[in-house]
């Protein structure tokens, strides 16, 4: 069984990811529903690739230290420095991230519940998940729609229904690759636990130092994840009596490795977005009832069928949920950032252990009568069918290509005639030819430095001044001061950056585009 999950697991997530990112011809070819998530992974790899970040700033936020957990992509940059392709490069870890995590949902199932099945229907679960989003679907199309589907019938907040499909299907784990990893470290921590408790002696110590090790590296690596794993192993350590010195090790050691990113996360202007905000993505309308509404819709069947697998669970799965319910508690009470709909990331680990208990119910179920037999197919069947519906607008997505070095000539000049540090004052966001050249933009696509805390009202501000500039007096005290190195002039431009074309035109060029397009002025010489 274990064998053939982990095939499994590897062909479907090698597939999954290089067929949402892969590389062809000099262009790298993005899935749609990648795109906009993409856009800021991209130029942050670059800036470890082709540029130099050795200062660790946000490439789409120059001049002030990175705020985003930057550990996983600065290694797929270290690789393509090392001469893997960009795809090759993304996806592998990605792939063997993903593969992870699906064994360790088998394994942690398997342990829990003592049955290899449960393990293998909580990958069934997690694979496609178990929302009422089917109902949006039906509204609109027929059964025979669902293998040419090619848009996902549900995805609150950013449409006018109440189910957040895009962060409980697959898309979570094509768009944020950094994901999969340190999920698959927790549950591997968890099951550790799980075991020397069943044993009741302690992890030896050598172990609790590399786990603490590890939990403190998820502030690098991702900074939510990092919470979830603190709060799971300290309920367990109220919970765990005979591994509460080893919890107690790691906890330390997770500690003293993170503090200075802590410390820093916490001390920065505008980094610190934590606050009390009950109801999650209710919470601009929370009242008891939206609340409940919001997550039967959400959890479907599961909404039941997770206290009914939870009654009939054993001690140690019981005490396991109770530390896993943290999660959802923090995500429903708690807002880290300034989108509170990245929270979802605490339910998507609440929900991978919610599973197993759903899969526990199934499989008890299935022992007994023929009736109850089909009634376990008919719930199975129920709760995977919003999950193959939405299964299919990844699998019928279409890619946009990106020219990238050297067939871009953009790109290519970029890389051949500027340092690897440059600024570029920017006018037009997403996919700039300085972000793929490695080199940082003055401000990336605002919601990405937003989101992280970063002031881009201000420097949307100081943006507009550069390319508003009427005399070289203005322009060069405002260049100097903000460090910028090149601008980066294009035409046309959507993103309603007014540009003084006359003043730039009176200037000399150090790069005009074959199309006209994108017109390149080094800022010492417009100020010597």
């Amino acid at each position: 069984m274990k064998i053939l999950l982990i095939v499994f697991s590897l062909i479907f997530s090698f597939w999954l990811m290089f067929y949402t990112f892969h590389y062809t011809d000099g262009s790298m070819y993005i899935a749609t529903k990648a795109w906009s998530d993409f856009a800021s992974h991209i130029p942050l790899i670059r800036s470890f690739s082709l540029g130099d970040n050795s200062g660790l700033e946000f490439p789409l936020f120059p001049g002030e230290a990175i705020r985003y957990h930057f550990l996983f992509y600065a290694i797929v940059g270290f690789l393509e420095r090392m001469g893997l392709r960009i795809d090759w490069a993304f996806n592998i870890p990605s792939a063997l991230s993903f593969s992870f995590l699906l064994f360790m949902i088998f394994i942690l199932g398997k342990t829990l519940f003592k049955k290899s099945m449960v393990g293998i229907v909580s990958v069934a679960l997690f694979l496609f998940n178990g929302s009422l989003s089917f109902v949006y679907f039906f509204k609109q199309h027929s059964f025979s729609d669902i293998f040419t589907n090619s848009v996902f019938p549900a995805f609150a907040p950013y449409d006018n229904t109440l189910i957040s499909g895009g962060f409980w299907n697959l898309n979570v784990f094509t768009n944020q690759r950094h994901f999969a990893l340190p999920l698959a470290l927790s549950l591997s921590i968890v099951f550790y636990l799980i075991k020397n408790e069943e044993k009741r002696k302690s992890l030896p110590i050598g172990l609790a130092i590399i786990f603490g090790l590890i939990v403190g590296s998820f502030s690098f690596l991702h900074g939510a994840v990092f919470i979830m794993i603190i709060a799971i192993t300290f309920s367990l350590f109220i919970l765990f009596p005979h591994q509460r010195k080893s919890i107690a090790l790691i906890l330390v050691c997770a500690f003293l490795f993170s503090l200075p990113r802590i410390l820093f996360l916490w001390g920065v202007d505008g980094g610190n977005a934590f606050k009390i905000n009950p109801g999650y993505l209710t919470s601009n309308n929370f009242t008891f009832f939206n609340w409940i509404r919001y997550w039967i819709l959400n959890l479907g069947l599961g909404f039941f069928l997770i206290p009914i697998g939870f009654t009939l669970a054993g001690k140690t799965a019981k005490k396991v949920f109770v530390a896993f319910s943290t999660l959802f508690v923090i995500g429903n009470v708690f807002q880290f950032s300034p989108d509170i709909a990245t929270n979802h990331k605490f339910f998507n680990l609440w929900i991978i252990l919610a599973n197993m208990f759903i899969a526990y119910v199934l499989y008890l179920l299935w022992q007994k009568t023929l009736r109850q037999k089909i009634l376990t197919m008919i719930l199975l069947f129920f709760l995977l069918l919003s999950g193959i519906i939405e299964f299919f607008p990844i699998a019928n997505d279409y890619r946009i290509a990106v020219a990238d070095y050297p067939k871009d000539q953009n790109v290519k000049w970029i890389i051949e005639n500027t340092p690897k540090n440059a600024v570029f004052a920017n006018s037009t966001y997403l996919y700039h030819p300085a972000s793929l050249a490695g080199r940082k933009i003055f401000l990336g696509w605002p919601y990405f430095p937003w989101s992280l805390g970063y002031n881009t009202n201000e420097r949307m501000q100081i943006q507009k001044a550069i390319f508003a500039a009427e005399s070289k007096e203005n322009f060069c005290a405002i260049a100097k001061k903000q460090a910028v190195d090149y601008i980066a002039v294009t035409i046309p431009t959507d993103e309603g950056i007014p540009v003084n074309n006359a003043f730039f035109a009176g200037n000399v060029l150090s790069y005009k585009s074959q199309d006209g397009h994108l017109s390149i002025y080094e800022v010492k010489n417009l100020c010597p």
